[in-house]
């Protein structure tokens, strides 16, 4: 079975899965050359993302779209992970033992539920390359899957994207995960410290009230924001929030179309600037179960360079591009 164990300096959690080592790798290493927004490999074969392949995935959980359930004709379709990172109901923690000064080893079996969303039939689409609708339509899933999750009990869920074999991504067919895991993360714990103080407005709409107040905006809609934010830790870092103050991804309803219309904007600018980098994208929301008020948001990270030893010794990330350049190149893509 899978472990999740708490570094003991850190107070993170690093989960241990040695059966994802398995898993199918079929993106070329390295970040992909510049290219339009779309311009993936061909389909091979036995990509199991792609239609008629239907049957080399697991059953599929849902679908958005037309045909039958495991049969072509979908818009979007949402599978288990082959190579979990997170598997099985939750169950006991199991501790070691103290020995006088030494630190508590703590450990307890990686349980929660790991899901993947493919987002569109066509190999060659990335997120930014779809149809404004369909990238709404992408996200009231991963919204519906964080729920289903946090229905069934787990302690949070995480909404992903891994864009590119530098993001992370060991399919070339573009497609998100959903993973719920049972544990609470520290890094979102902290991040809802600092938002939920009670301020009125809170952390994230004063920042985005600040960027329409300057002119710093990337993308701004009545419904939503998206910028560059001043503390990007990666360059061409974005921040994207709904305006309307709500705690929950899972509960989001009215906001997702004007979201989902800002990110596909975003992407579709980086895209166009970058020749479609490879990038992370995570949606931050207050896992189920906290009392403690919170402002729902998404975050996507360019992967343009490495992390050296600095980063790693000290978890000071370092970026090489200034978010103000990085809002005024991407304004004018």
């Amino acid at each position: 079975m899978n472990e999740a164990r708490r570094d003991p300096l850190t107070g993170r959690w690093v989960i241990v899965a040695p059966g994802r080592a398995g898993r199918p790798d079929t993106t070329a290493p390295g970040p992909a050359p510049p290219s339009a927004a779309g311009a993936h490999p061909v389909a091979g074969d036995e990509c199991p993302f792609c239609p008629g392949h239907e049957h080399l995935t697991p059953p599929e959980i849902a679908r958005t779209g037309a045909g039958d359930p495991g049969g072509p004709g979908w818009h979007t379709r949402v599978v288990p992970n082959r190579y979990p990172i997170v598997a099985g109901p939750a169950g006991a923690a199991v501790s070691g033992h103290a020995a006088g000064d030494v630190p508590r080893r703590e450990r307890r079996l990686a349980t929660g539920a790991h899901e993947v969303v493919v987002l569109s039939p066509d190999h060659a689409r990335s997120l930014g390359a779809l149809d404004p609708d369909r990238v709404v339509e992408v996200l009231t899933v991963l919204r519906d899957r964080v729920q289903a999750q946090a229905l069934a009990g787990h302690t949070f869920a995480q909404a992903i994207v891994n864009h590119g074999a530098a993001g992370g991504a060991s399919l070339p067919h573009p497609h998100a995960q959903v993973v719920a895991a049972d544990l609470t993360p520290p890094e979102i714990v902290a991040e809802i410290a600092r938002v939920a103080t009670g301020r009125d407005p809170c952390l994230i709409c004063a920042e985005a009230g600040r960027q329409r107040d300057e002119d710093t905006l990337l993308i701004g809609s009545p419904g939503a924001d998206l910028w560059c934010p001043w503390w990007s830790s990666a360059p061409y870092e974005m921040l994207l929030a709904p305006r309307r103050h709500s705690p929950s991804f899972e509960e989001a309803d009215d906001e997702l179309p004007a979201v989902g219309r800002v990110l596909h904007e975003g992407l579709a600018r980086l895209g166009r600037l970058l020749g479609d980098p490879p990038y992370n994208l995570a949606v931050h929301s207050r896992p189920p179960g906290l009392a403690s008020d919170f402002h729902w948001h998404v975050h996507v990270w360019p992967r343009l360079q490495r992390d050296g030893g600095f980063e790693r010794a000290t978890g000071v990330l370092v970026t090489v591009v200034d978010p103000a350049d990085a809002t005024r190149r991407l304004r004018s893509g």
